[in-house]
């Protein structure tokens, strides 16, 4: 069947976003834009909800680094001036918070040598320091009296509230002239490092004129990482209103962690004396993000349902702590919350959700469990809410971070920092979005993009980048990302089709779940039909000049496609693929990869005691099949998809004759983050897909 002129019926098509493509615009945008201009985050608000200070970060390209310093506005002002620079010139600086009475922010900076817990005036100056421990601070937290700090740090549990004997081993590091490890239960390895022994736990020490210097450890009996290893963050704990004891979100799971992903929440006395108390022990699965009502008898977080399933719905929680009686908010809103954000008086909470193809936010009525969206249109991150005020990130496809301010009801938006296209000027046109509808497989809707090129003239055939998003759980939705950014390939004159297929998020955890154990069927499916659609709706699309790209499972399934998308003729639709990180062989994943729950739940248990599962969709069973030219991207630190994954797939590509490159970073995890190495990534898959496809 020829692909390009199937008939699919299409649901709906909705314009999201014309970015005018001004008269002045030279060119699209391009990996060097992504990889230098500013970056704007972090937003925090003074008490009163007059100050807004936020992260800006800066790239220096030739030292291939960057720095970050905070800059703050006054909301109330009476003149319109831009924000001006809080940290001193030579900082770089990083977590920014306000002081529990509004006169300082504190942030964490390395200035000394080693990260630590600075305070400055809001009129600025040069800052002071609050701690200086002989290891890194990681997060803090202030109490609510401001008299103490609750900070983490990667200490090793035995050395208990000595911080100098972490220190010690460190520095001893490396003298012994055997270099061997032992390990006896995993993880050996997360992310991108090994394991050496060392946990993320939770310390408190006092706030007074002189830096603190100890601290006393309040977690240490846990066998967990407080924040959790390797994205936890702030979130994962919390002060009670009376300053007395903490509240976190810990994983103790023995020799099971790599295969667990059941976090409870645990009281911490403050002083360190006593023993934690586990709070939600009934609840086999996931819980975290505590929050406290104003007057602490409520604590709100939130859970999942299903052991051993990262994806599971996430819902918004409500303990009465008195009793222990736990209800769920909004037990009928089929979206998973990000986060909780409470209001002053307690009745509404503020959550973000992915919901089809958009992150919107959105207010939930905490007596009634009512939803509503405050701000659509985009992706909302990092929400805060003080006084009269709401802060949080917004970025759409077309615009970059932004930190916006506005009311509780959200009635005017107000842009504190510019958008990419601001920033980048005149000269850098943008291609227009829209969002279409299809039916995918079991006749249910199944939502894309579709991006023009940034230089679109009416008429024209452009060809198509058509990208697959990782996770499997995720989207591919109206956001911008600083690496797979579609507007790169429209910058390059390319036109970019993305499908949400089942499996991915903000679509219903039904839709979500429809992926687990079904990887090479029902996505593909999707990805077929859409395409079709894609090719059918809009005439632009050039079908014969055609490039398959994806990451992670994206990486998976273009080796997928390589060995099964094939029309009657037994033609690939692909005139190039890139794979980066991507799954080879999934009976070896399941054995190299470090967080085990998630090959075994995807795969319904283990590869031992059920190989089948593992065969059913397996890439390396259809290399036989494989002649589209590929580029393989691996990073060596990405012990997510191993390098043995991408140099199987490489050597597999040569062995048979394809035309094929590899891409390796030896420097890299699962991303490339470097800004070096994403401009000469940007530019080896831009080569790429010139040779095979034009422009």
């Amino acid at each position: 069947m020829n692909l390009r002129h199937a008939v699919l019926p299409l649901l709906v098509a909705a314009v999201l976003s014309s970015p005018s493509v001004a008269d002045a615009a030279e060119r699209g945008l391009q990996g060097r834009d992504l990889a230098t201009m500013d970056r704007h985050s972090s937003p925090a608000l003074s008490p009163d909800g007059r100050h807004v200070v936020f992260a800006r970060r800066v790239v220096d390209f030739d030292a291939d680094s960057s720095s970050t310093s905070l800059w703050i506005e006054d909301l109330f002002a009476r003149d319109s001036a831009p924000p001006r620079r809080l940290t001193p010139e030579g900082w770089s600086v990083n977590s920014p918070a306000f002081s529990p009475d509004g006169k300082h922010v504190h942030f964490l900076s390395a200035k000394s040598g080693r990260s630590q817990l600075y305070a400055v005036a809001l009129a600025g100056g040069e800052p002071r320091q609050l701690t200086d421990v002989p290891v890194d601070v990681g997060t803090f937290h202030v109490a609510p009296g401001g008299d103490r700090v609750a900070f983490s740090a990667d200490t090793f549990l035995d050395c208990g509230s000595d911080l100098a004997c972490t220190r010690k081993r460190l520095d001893e590091t490396g003298k012994d002239k055997a270099s061997g490890v032992v390990y006896d239960r995993l993880f050996i390895r997360h992310w991108d490092t090994w394991r050496d022994g060392r946990r993320n736990q939770l310390f408190v020490a006092p706030l007074r004129d002189a830096p603190a210097t100890q601290a006393v450890a309040v977690s240490g009996t846990l066998d967990g990482d407080v924040p959790s290893k390797p994205f936890g963050g702030g979130s994962d704990y919390t002060w009670a209103p009376d300053g007395q004891s903490l509240v976190a979100s810990v994983r103790v799971a023995g020799r099971g962690e790599p295969w667990s992903t059941n976090f409870d929440l645990y009281r911490l006395p403050a002083n360190g004396e006593g023993e934690p108390v586990n709070l939600t022990g009934s609840n086999p699965a996931w819980d975290a993000e505590p929050v406290f009502s104003t007057d602490g008898t409520t604590l709100y977080y939130r859970a999942m349902k299903r052991a051993g399933f990262e994806a599971d719905r996430s819902g918004l929680m409500a303990m009465e702590l008195s009793s222990g009686r736990v209800r769920e908010i909004a037990p009928g809103w089929d979206r998973s919350a990000d986060g909780i954000v409470l209001s002053a008086d307690g009745g509404t909470i503020y959550t973000t959700a992915q919901d089809t193809g958009e992150h919107p936010l959105f207010a939930v009525d905490v007596a009634s469990g009512q939803v509503r969206e405050v701000v659509g249109d985009g992706t909302v991150s990092n929400v805060q809410l003080a006084g009269p005020t709401l802060a949080f990130t917004r970025n759409t496809m077309a615009s970059g971070d932004q930190i916006i301010t506005t009311g509780p009801d959200a009635a005017q938006l107000r842009e504190i920092t510019p958008s990419a296209g601001q920033m980048l000027g005149e000269d850098v046109g943008f291609g227009e979005y829209e969002q279409f509808s299809f039916k995918g497989w079991n006749d249910e809707t199944v939502h894309g993009y579709v991006v023009k090129p940034w230089n679109y003239q009416e008429g024209r055939e452009y060809p198509v980048a058509f990208l697959i998003h990782g996770g499997p759980q995720g989207s591919f939705g109206d956001g911008w990302s600083y690496r797979w950014n579609p507007q790169t390939y429209a910058g390059q004159g390319y036109a970019v089709v993305m499908i949400d297929f089942h499996g991915s998020t903000g679509y219903g955890q039904a839709f979500t779940d429809a992926i687990s154990r079904h990887w090479g069927d029902r996505p593909l499916e999707d990805l077929q039909k859409g395409w079709a659609a894609a090719l059918d709706r809009y005439a632009f699309l050039d079908g014969d000049r055609a490039c398959a790209l994806g990451a992670s499972y994206g990486g998976y399934m273009v080796n997928w496609i390589a060995g099964n998308w094939f029309d009657e003729d037994g033609n690939s639709p692909w005139k190039c693929l890139v794979n980066h990180d991507g799954v080879f062989d999934t009976r070896s994943m399941a054995y190299v990869t470090e967080e085990l729950w998630f090959t075994e739940w995807e795969n319904g248990g283990t590869p031992y005691d059920n190989p089948e599962a593992y065969e059913r969709f397996n890439p390396v069973n259809h290399v036989s099949k494989w002649r589209v030219p590929m580029l393989v991207v691996q990073g060596e630190k990405d012990y997510r998809v191993p390098v043995d994954q991408g140099i199987a797939t490489f050597t597999a590509l040569q062995r048979k004759g394809i035309e094929s490159k590899l891409l390796y970073f030896p420097d890299e995890n699962h991303w490339v983050l470097k800004p070096n190495n994403s401009v000469l990534w940007h530019e080896t898959v831009k080569a790429w897909l010139r040779q095979h496809i034009g422009q």
